[in-house]
């Protein structure tokens, strides 16, 4: 990865989007929901605290995590859509 987050923040891939409903009606670009699920690519060092600390990330590269709907900003990096968001946007781990 070319990109290294600072501080708190991570790099997620998000997951791929349902192209299709279940009643097999395709959806376009438009209509499709933003995933709120996605696999950590980087992680930055911490959050660094008032008296100058290091506070370790509670996630690491390769954990699925679930975020806000509206978290983060979106990059683009070699043609491939990334989200980079604050470790706190993060609401859960999953498996």
């Amino acid at each position: 990865m070319k990109v290294k987050p600072l501080g708190d923040r991570v790099i997620i891939q998000p997951s791929q989007e349902l192209e299709k409903t279940k009643g097999g009606i395709l959806l376009p670009d438009t209509a499709k929901e933003k995933p709120q699920q996605g696999k950590i690519i980087a992680v930055g060092a911490g959050k660094k605290t008032d008296d100058g600390k290091i506070v370790p990330m509670n996630v690491k590269e390769g954990d699925t995590v679930l975020y806000g709907k509206y978290s983060g900003t979106n990059i683009t990096i070699d043609g491939e859509e990334y989200l980079i968001v604050r470790e706190d946007e993060i609401v859960a781990i999953v498996g």
